[in-house]
């Protein structure tokens, strides 16, 4: 270890790592809530309210999916963009500029008039702060869990690295909540105006959000970076020139962690309220019990990643994925409360959380760090624009192509799932080796 490398250990307070935690987690709990909130309004709202009233239902509702889909695109692009800032600037800056970004454009939808009001502005101004939120969160994630595996003492980088990962399914119970709570009002009164109050408070908790994140200091590897004068010219470029092999293989790891996810908690809240006949409120309480055993269940499975290797837990979760993609749907179409449960707590809450809690750290581990931040960005968020984005298009178009049948619907888990399988082995284990420097 260098005299550089040792003073800078030397230098961090024994609370720095966990404060860093805390801040990489909750900016990233902000940033799901806000993002995942339009997620269910897609289904129970803008379908309604942005697209003309006498369009085909259908249409609508894919209309509403792609005003979903379509940021997914523009995460790349703010990947691109903050991962820049990160690996020449700085991780700490990056994060203070996209939590104000996401938070801003989701205040703005909480605001912004319907069809009815202002025609087809209404939704063109929706899909351009659908833009906005993909941009922001597109920079986001990178920054949030460099921020955690960089700080991480050793042999805890699966730990640490699955922290920022909580605010997945955290944000998704926060959003799933608040849109529950107001769900119970009339329907006149939540179609006017109940739906946007989750919105709004988007604002107190980005002021949360940003008050926490100034007292975190940048992270000692990025530190030595500097100091030592390492910092890349061009992040992108060295990036796909050096590790376009790795990038190519981590979109294929992270086809059943975006896919099924999607199916899981927003395009099931359309198909089990149309289709199978659940109320509005049971599915929204029922998916939010399944992401707080997920966000329960994913610092376990960083852990165990510590102890047996990211390959190994990750493996068994996509297997598990694989297997109860059939059981899930049927205990779905059972219409009973309790089914949905069992299934969504097996599915979402604990096969998904083996694949989710790893990403972050094995990503990192791949990537020398004056190109980490770009490298881990590009892979994750072009992964999510092919295959997150689309998700609830491709279900709503099977579903509608086999008159509501599940079958193809499971089919497609087991399909994510064999091709991420199939990925994982072209990558080498990295549990027990150092971070390249």
């Amino acid at each position: 270890m260098s005299n550089l490398q040792t003073q800078n250990i030397a230098t961090i307070k024994p609370q720095t790592p966990r404060r860093a935690l805390i801040a990489s987690l909750v900016g990233t709990v902000i940033e799901w809530y806000d993002f995942f909130l339009y997620g269910v309004a897609a289904s129970l709202v803008f379908n309604h309210l942005f697209f003309p009233s006498d369009m085909d239902p259908f249409v609508s509702l894919l209309l509403s999916y792609a005003t979903f889909g379509i940021p997914f695109f523009f995460r790349p692009l703010g990947g691109v963009i903050f991962s820049h800032i990160g690996d020449r600037i700085g991780r700490k800056k990056t994060l203070v500029f996209t939590i104000i970004l996401m938070g801003v454009a989701t205040v703005l939808i909480g605001v912004l008039p319907g069809y009815a009001a202002i025609g087809i502005a209404a939704p063109i101004l929706l899909t351009l702060l659908r833009v906005i939120q993909g941009i922001g969160l597109g920079g986001e994630w990178g920054g949030a869990i460099l921020l955690a595996v960089e700080y991480s003492p050793k042999g805890k980088r699966g730990l640490y690295g699955s922290i920022p990962q909580m605010g997945v399914p955290i944000g998704l119970f926060l959003g799933t909540i608040a849109m529950s709570v107001v769900s119970v009002l009339p329907d006149d009164a939540f179609m006017s105006w109940g739906w946007r109050i989750p919105f709004l408070l988007s604002a107190i908790l980005v002021i949360v959000g940003l008050w926490i994140r100034k007292g975190v200091d940048e992270t000692p590897a990025f530190k030595k970076v500097k100091e030592t004068g390492n910092t890349a010219d061009s992040p992108l470029l060295d990036t796909l020139r050096q590790n376009w092999k790795t990038i190519l293989i981590f979109l294929g790891i992270k086809v059943v962690e975006v896919g099924p996810f999607y199916l899981f908690t927003t395009y099931i809240i359309e198909y089990a309220t149309k289709h199978l006949e659940y109320s509005k409120s049971a599915i929204l309480n029922l998916t939010s019990l399944g992401a707080i055993i997920c966000a329960l269940m994913i610092p376990l499975m960083g852990h165990l990643s510590d102890r047996y290797g990211r390959k190994a837990v990750f493996i068994a979760g996509t297997i598990g994925i694989i297997i109860t993609a059939f059981p899930y749907f049927y205990l779905i179409s059972l219409k009973s409360n309790l089914m949905f449960a069992i299934a969504t707590i097996i599915s979402l809450g604990i096969a998904w959380s083996a694949v989710t809690a790893l990403l972050g750290t094995l990503f990192s581990e791949a990537f020398n760090t004056n190109i980490r931040y770009t490298g881990i960005t590009v892979g994750y968020q072009l992964g999510s624009a092919l295959f997150g984005g689309t998700a609830p298009m491709i279900a709503a178009a099977l579903v509608k192509q086999y008159q509501g049948a599940w079958t193809p619907l499971a089919i497609y888990l087991v399909i994510t799932g064999i091709i991420s399988l199939i990925s994982i082995f072209f990558i080498r284990e990295t549990h027990r080796t150092e971070m390249p420097d």
